[in-house]
């Protein structure tokens, strides 16, 4: 017969010693005490390891990752789960390969005003640099608006380099929002955006276009043209995205919106009613003019009227000419524009990249082969901007009595001698060939510019203003 066990005992020795010592009933309730406080404070320990275990077990639900920076830029939103949580800066690299990598899946935000940060009132967006970000530019991609037109894109054309897409332009004292489509199209529900002017403000309409169309369902968008009207409409906001061509505002022989290559341009300076009419009733109003003033130094002013049959002219200095015209548009502006339903932005001069000894490349030919903007200039940069019309811009828009938003993308659109359309466009409708590619001297465009590209930061402008106004 074996000696029978001794059962081992979860107390220490003590207690039991003092048990069996006891006799009287002072000593029976302090061991009953001591034997009670035992058991609560293993209780609470085993308690304690429980619930550690499972705070740190990994189907407990970790924090929602962060997937954006402070500038809305997209970083790593991998979690790391081993045997327990761990910050990045505690898990040692020696050990990564051991422990589990579960991506997660991306966070749908909803678009809302609390979700963009508007510049304050006092800030000068317009005074900033390029900084070149891969990651949130282009807003779009050529191949996937397909509205654009054969005169911008650039990629499809031939262009190999892209870099000219990747710019972002920072201004110094504050950031541009974020760029969301939806956000803008909800300011647009239910009215009219028009850009009114000449080829480049055709160039920033396609670029509006493509900014919004990529979250509008298939069927839900279309693009209709009536003579000098062009609607891009979206079903679902009953919006539209519009583009008038005028290319000096008031009336002229360059109106036909199709037949207009004429060299000897001729404007009524204070007629502008025929075009006025299709401006009425629009929500926002987008005006620019300047590209067609340059191909003389002298504007030619008609006698009388083009309905009357008139075909005799003056010859006037442009400044004085473009100030007698703008002085016609405000007065029009005016007398018939309600501030309380429409706003009205004015686009200053956008540049030309002729010569390339102005930004120190000897070797360059115009803009062709151009593929970074402008830096390190020891002097200032002149591309032969029109500074006199500029200054008669800023003047008449200052002096309205209903407000007026100048959009001065000049000194910055200076900097973009890459982003033009170049060689890798149309001439009279038709896609440059070959050999006219490699005769940049007389083919390369250093006017309009390439899609996506530098009219989409002009609309971010637009952007920003909008939605910092109700």
């Amino acid at each position: 017969m074996q000696p029978s066990r001794r059962k081992s005992s979860f107390f220490p020795a003590e207690i039991i010693a003092m048990k069996q010592a006891g006799g009287g009933r002072k000593n029976y309730n302090l061991n009953v005490f001591v034997v009670v406080f035992s058991i609560f404070l293993f209780a609470c320990f085993m308690y304690n390891e429980d619930v550690k275990s499972i705070a740190e077990f990994p189907f407990s639900r970790p924090n929602r990752p962060e997937t954006q920076d402070s500038n809305g830029n997209e970083v790593d939103s991998t979690v790391w789960i081993g045997s327990r949580m761990k910050p990045r800066s505690e898990t040692p690299e020696e050990t990564q390969e051991t422990e589990k990598k579960i991506e997660l899946p991306a966070v749908i935000e909803e678009e809302d005003d609390s979700d963009v940060e508007i510049p304050p009132e006092d800030c000068d967006v317009f005074n900033g640099d390029w900084v070149y970000d891969n990651v949130t530019h282009p807003l779009y991609k050529e191949d996937e608006c397909e509205f654009l037109t054969e005169q911008v894109t650039c990629m499809r054309n031939g262009r190999r380099d892209s870099t000219y897409q990747n710019w972002r332009w920072q201004p110094r004292q504050c950031s541009l929002p974020k760029f969301k489509p939806r956000l803008l199209l909800q300011k647009l529900r239910g009215k009219r955006l028009m850009f009114v002017g000449d080829s480049l403000n055709r160039n920033q309409w396609e670029s509006m276009i493509c900014l919004v169309q990529s979250v509008v369902p298939p069927g839900r968008k279309s693009l209709t043209k009536n003579g000098s009207l062009s609607v891009f409409r979206i079903d679902d906001y009953n919006a539209t995205v519009e583009f008038y061509w005028a290319p000096f505002i008031v009336e002229s022989n360059s109106d036909d919106p199709t037949m207009h290559s004429i060299l000897n341009r001729i404007i009524m300076p204070e007629s502008i009613d025929k075009h006025g009419e299709n401006w009425k009733g629009v929500d926002f109003l987008i005006f620019n003019t300047y590209i067609w003033w340059m191909n003389t130094f002298k504007m030619k002013v008609l006698r009388g009227s083009f309905d009357q049959g008139s075909t005799e002219y003056d010859e006037i200095e442009r400044p004085i000419a473009y100030g007698r015209v703008l002085r016609t548009w405000a007065q029009w502006v005016d007398q018939n524009i309600d501030p309380n339903r429409t706003s009205v932005f004015f686009i200053s001069m956008s540049p030309l990249h002729i010569k390339s000894l102005d930004w120190n490349n000897p070797d360059g030919i115009k803009c062709a082969k151009e593929t970074y903007p402008i830096f390190n200039m020891t002097t200032r940069l002149e591309v032969g901007t029109d500074r006199r019309v500029f200054a008669v811009a800023v003047n008449v828009t200052e002096s309205m009595k209903v407000p007026v938003y100048f959009v001065n993308i000049t000194s910055l659109s200076e900097l973009r001698k890459d982003a033009h359309t170049s060689v890798y466009t149309i001439r009279q409708g038709k896609l440059l060939t070959p050999e006219q590619q490699a005769d940049p001297i007389n083919f390369a465009d250093c006017i309009h510019w390439c899609l996506p590209g530098l009219p989409d930061t002009w609309n971010e402008f637009l952007y920003s203003r909008i939605l910092s106004h109700p």
